[in-house]
């Protein structure tokens, strides 16, 4: 993992959470099958701080799942199985469904047409030419779904599980015909929010993300 040193003065656990989640979502845990160790000496070398706020920082992630700390051995990264992969889908779903519901009650049109300029380079060839920018695309459309909602509650919920999801995204949107699926579905969604069609709407942003949980329990064997 390649980290970099923590320069601000603010709370050096804060900080120190916010970098190491960065580095651990950005990594690639779901394709590797070798145990990821968190080293607490050379984090906090790396990070340029002392170990306890990396401590700190690592009893915080192991609270929300994203590492586990095993006695005489060391900490590490959390790899999700396949079951559990599906079940976060599946209450991610619950989440982002409801929040479709209260955008078409509540969001503002520009809201909704900024939804649609997300999508408007990728066209025709353009979608697979550019598949790594469209996969951060597609996850920043799912995560403003949740924002437009405008429920704190809702909001709060869903931070942690997006963090997990975000991860399981980016890795199966190039697999199948995830991509041309998504941009296709993410149409139809739009559509529907514009149009204020709160059933529509709301079905369909829940089967999207059914949708993926099909496809990790049929073809995601490297979460075995």
């Amino acid at each position: 993992m390649v980290v970099a040193p923590i320069d601000s003065r603010e709370t050096f656990k804060d900080k120190a959470y916010v970098a190491l989640r960065n580095v651990i979502v950005a990594s690639d845990i779901y394709r590797s099958r070798s145990d990821i160790r968190l080293d607490e000496r050379q984090l906090a070398q790396d990070f340029g701080v002392s170990r306890t706020p990396v401590r700190e920082a690592m009893a915080q992630l192991e609270r929300e799942g994203f590492v586990r700390s095993v006695p005489r051995r060391g900490v590490y990264v959390v790899r999700k199985t396949k079951h559990e992969v599906i079940q976060m889908i599946t209450a991610w779903a619950a989440l982002e469904s409801m929040a479709a519901r209260l955008i078409t009650q509540h969001a503002t049109d520009a809201d909704i047409a900024g939804l649609r300029r997300m999508f408007a380079t990728f066209e025709g060839d353009r979608l697979h030419a550019k598949l790594d920018e469209y996969s951060e695309v597609n996850i920043n459309f799912h995560q403003t779904i949740i924002e437009l909602s405008g429920n704190d509650v809702l909001i709060q919920l869903a931070e942690n599980l997006f963090t997990h999801m975000r991860m399981i995204r980016r890795e199966t949107i190039g697999e199948e015909d995830r991509a041309d699926r998504s941009i296709h579905d993410h149409m139809n969604i739009i559509q529907a929010l514009e149009a204020r069609d709160t059933e529509r709407a709301e079905d369909l942003v829940r089967q999207h993300a059914l949708g993926l949980a099909e496809h990790v329990a049929k073809h995601v064997d490297y979460l075995d």
